[in-house]
């Protein structure tokens, strides 16, 4: 394996770029842990009073991930979000107008290993969701196990992340004053472990509760496809029926979180190359 370094005359702006990818990469697959250790720290240490009382506040605040979340716009609207999105980068290209009186469904594919097109397109303003589509306010559905980890449920809520509960996107969709965008990894998180550049596998057989709850709370569903999500990595192979592949399904199953597959190389870090 031989690993290229990037060289030193790279531009400021491109080196800020990746500094953003590089917090969100961490916010994504160690925030939560290090959230969830310093809560124990804290409540051991002589500031646990500080802990009760914030664990007080997740009992009154427990329903607020099923209720629609927290958003705060002026996180959302965090420079560091624009070099995100110019990183990769990532655009939103609308192809309709809709009407903010109603609310609606978007069925979001693929999922890719990390969800980065959801992201930056439904939890920020880099791509301008809010001026493109006037009066809605977008939604992304996150599985029901972050939203317990300390500070870490605090802060996905502020870019509208939401449990991915049957009651929560009931919630979202059967508001009677409409504008509420409830944006679903139709695949979910098993969709992952085939995200693969070239690969387009769509996990919706069993997957249909959604389209269910549409038609019961008169939801429009919106079809979104994220051009270039699966490309950003080239994962180990685990086919169907392998070793590795068993290992993460039941990493998932038991912890019911995302199974992140080991990446043997990836388009996520440009100025890096990673050969065998």
């Amino acid at each position: 394996m031989r690993v290229e370094f990037a060289p030193l005359n790279i531009p400021l702006r491109r080196r800020l770029q990746t500094a953003a990818v590089l917090q969100w990469v961490f916010s994504f697959l160690a925030l939560a842990q290090c959230c969830l250790a310093g809560f124990v720290l804290l409540a051991l240490s002589d500031w646990w009073m500080v802990a009760l009382l914030y664990a007080g506040w997740l009992w009154l605040d427990g329903d607020t991930p099923i209720s629609g979340g927290r958003r705060v716009d002026w996180v959302r609207t965090w420079s560091v979000w624009n070099y995100f999105r110019e990183y990769f980068p990532i655009t939103l290209v609308k192809t309709v107008d809709l009407d903010p009186k109603k609310n609606y469904i978007f069925g979001f594919h693929p999922h890719g290993v990390l969800v980065a097109g959801a992201f930056g397109n439904f939890c920020t303003e880099a791509t301008g969701f809010s001026r493109l589509f006037p009066g809605l306010r977008s939604h992304l559905l996150m599985l029901p196990f972050w939203f317990r980890v300390p500070v870490f449920r605090d802060y996905i809520m502020c870019g509208g992340l939401v449990s991915s509960s049957k009651s929560s996107l009931s919630y979202l969709v059967s508001r009677p004053s409409g504008g509420n965008v409830a944006v679903i990894a139709v695949g979910g998180a098993p969709e992952a472990l085939d995200a693969r550049p070239g690969a387009l596998t769509l996990q919706v057989r069993n997957r249909k509760g959604f389209i269910k709850l549409a038609l019961k709370h008169g939801a429009q569903l919106v079809p979104v496809f994220s051009f270039g999500e699966n490309e950003l990595f080239d994962q180990i192979q685990n086919p169907t029926g392998s070793s590795l592949r068993r290992l993460q399904s039941g990493s998932r199953s038991q912890w019911h979180k995302l199974p992140v597959p080991p990446a043997r190389t990836s388009s996520l870090f440009m100025k890096f190359t990673w050969s065998t």
